[in-house]
């Protein structure tokens, strides 16, 4: 199917889409005329690409765990690479939650009483 094809089954602009094939997560291939042709399989990528990345997962993480991923929501194959890179995020959201509710604390530490009534 050409781009438009896969854009229009999907949702998902036709630069984004290019966006995925050049981070390597999405493969066409090229006809004579030079238009990208996808395969029927193209759709099912991109929905877990998308599903990935409002997971929170970065297009370099959805690169490495794509190969481990089955269906459209997707499910993941627990291979020790999918589950290191899950662990590792998780980490790293703890950490951003972390320095979030502090800096919460901080900004709510310049209210006082007074400021809040008014």
């Amino acid at each position: 199917m050409l781009i438009g094809e896969l854009s229009r089954r999907t949702g998902v602009s036709h630069r984004l889409l290019r966006y995925y094939e050049e981070q390597g997560l999405l493969v066409s291939r090229r006809d004579c005329n030079g238009y990208r042709t996808f395969g029927d399989d193209a759709v099912t990528t991109v929905r877990q690409i998308r599903a990935l990345l409002a997971a929170g997962l970065s297009t370099q993480v959805i690169g490495k765990m794509l190969p481990c991923a089955n269906g459209e929501l997707p499910e993941l194959d627990m291979c020790p690479t999918v589950v290191a890179e899950i662990r590792r995020e998780l980490a790293e959201m703890d950490d951003r939650i972390d320095t979030l509710r502090e800096r919460r604390g901080t900004l709510a530490g310049y209210l006082t009483i007074d400021t809040i009534d008014a």
